[in-house]
This record gives structure tokens, sequence and C-alpha cells, in this order.
């Protein structure tokens, strides 16, 4: 029996990677002090490892595919296949941003003025190719963690770190001067492995499922009774993916209408579609929206 090799990534994307695929079919589960969790599909298989390896062990075929940052598959140089973007909602709605930071108190406002500069980053061959295309030659060291620590004792003249919201950067007493790239997650593959008609299946499958979780984020289904001589102002009101399913009721002279819509909708819609008119008005959480 074929198998796909999948690779879940360990750290701050762990919990939410096996949350979302929960929601999308899948029940991952973890073991203590085990890197190999159970799944349950006889035609999958998952181990756990850093972000930073991902790209590495997709490309080498020790993983078929697996979820990892634009960053990392960047500073691997990686020769793998991107198959899609995935927006974690629990994580962030928004690309984690590597930023050129520097001490407070520093002179340096711009990055023309690193010139000759020492930099600590864990990102170095990004790094060093976002410098030599800006023609600024600079001293790049890789930093094994605490980056922030580096400028503040000065053992780095700036560094680039990843962040969300600069909040540990500001407490650090550093300060932004450039951003250096966005990173967002992705799920990449193996080449070969997407040459294997019945794994390319199965990765377009998963793909599928997954991004259906994600685009059901947010979004809840609304269903109500409407009668005849109020239906078409209630459509009108309606924010609709496509036009809302109607069925008329047995032997009454009223609907059933049911749409999908944006939660944050709901709160404003409601009160209207009830004054026009509409009753029993349900609101649905969604799975998946294919």
């Amino acid at each position: 029996m074929s198998v796909l090799k999948l690779g879940i990534p360990k750290g701050s994307l762990e919990e939410a990677t096996i949350e979302l695929f929960d929601k999308s079919g899948w029940q991952i589960k973890m073991k203590s002090r085990n890197y190999f969790p159970e799944v349950d599909d006889t035609e999958l298989s998952c181990s756990i490892c850093r972000p930073q390896e991902m790209s590495r062990y997709v490309e080498s075929g020790m993983l078929d595919a697996g979820i990892t940052g634009k960053d990392w598959t960047l500073e691997n140089e990686s020769d793998i296949e991107v198959i899609t973007d995935l927006v974690y909602s629990k994580v962030s709605k928004k690309p984690t941003r590597w930023v050129i930071a520097v001490p407070g108190d520093s002179e340096i406002t711009s990055i023309e003025q690193l010139e000759g500069k020492r930099i600590s980053t864990e990102l170095v061959n990004v790094t060093k190719r976002f410098f030599q295309e800006k023609n600024i030659n600079v001293d790049i060291a890789f930093s094994w963690g605490a980056t922030e620590a580096k400028a503040v004792s000065g053992l780095a003249d700036a560094i680039v770190e990843v962040t969300e919201t600069e909040t540990t950067i500001r407490a650090h007493g550093l300060r932004v001067i450039h951003e250096l790239m966005q990173s967002n997650v992705q799920l990449i593959a193996n080449k070969s492995a997407l040459a294997d008609p019945w794994k390319r299946k199965k990765i377009d499958n998963i793909v599928m499922l997954l991004e259906g979780a994600l685009r059901a984020d947010r979004i809840v289904g609304v269903k109500m009774n409407v009668p005849e001589t109020s239906l078409e102002e209630i459509i009108t009101l309606l924010p609709s993916l496509n036009a809302p399913t109607v069925a008329k009721l047995y032997k009454q002279d009223w609907f059933s209408l049911e749409t999908v819509i944006s939660q944050h909708q709901v709160r404003d819609l409601v009160p209207k579609l009830k004054d026009a008119g509409a009753e029993g008005i349900i609101e649905y959480s969604l799975n998946k929206v294919i």
C-alpha cells in the first residue's frame, strides 16, 4: 500500500497545524517524546521536525511533503515545489516579517549606513543575498538564539529577526530600520513525489480540504423561514458567496432560505432579517467551504 510521508512543523505552528488537520478530517495524535505522531489515515505517515529543516527533508525525499515557512525554504535554497499558501487564523492572519533592527541609541537610520558593520541573524543566506543585491558590504554571523541580545550587548551592530508586532524587539530597546522580507506558511512537496500519480492525488486532496477548512474560518451558515411576501426583500439583504438556496415549505406560502456569510456580518444582519419578516433564524458554524 502506498503511503505519503508528511512533515508537521515543530514549535509555534505545531498545535495550529494539528488543529487545522483535525478540522479538515485527519486526527493527528502526539505522543510524549515521540517525533512520529499517530494519524487516523493508513495512507499517511507523519513526522515532526523543525520548520528550519523541513525543506531539506522534503528536497531529499525523506518526506514527500511538509508545512514550513517561506523564509526557511528561501534560506535553504531548496529545490522543492510550493503547493499552496496557508493562512493560519489561530497563529496569525498576517505574514510574519523579517526586519533589520539596531539599538535604540544607534546613529544608524538606514541600511546604507550598515556598510562594514556586523549583523547577527538566524536567516544568514537570505540576509547575505539581500545585502549583496544592495551592494552593501556587511559581516553576517549566524545567531544560535537570543538574537536581540547580540545587538544590546554590542556583539552586533544590527540584527535581522522575525517579528509580527515588533513588541519583543522594542522590549529589548531595539529600533526597526528596514523590513527585509515577509514570510507565510506554505505546504511544500518533493518534485519526485509530485511525479507519482498516487502521491500527487493524495497531496491535492489534502490541499483541497485544508484550504476548505481555512476558508470556513469566520464564515457561518444562516438559515431561516421567510414568508412569500418578504422573499425578494430579504434576498436583497443577504451578502452571499453565491445566490442563496431557496426552497418552498410544504403546503405553505413560506420558503426556507439558506446562505453563507462572514461571521462579523451576523450581528447587523439578523435584526434586519427579523424586521423584514424572517422567522426561525439559525446560525451555524462550518468546518469547510470547498
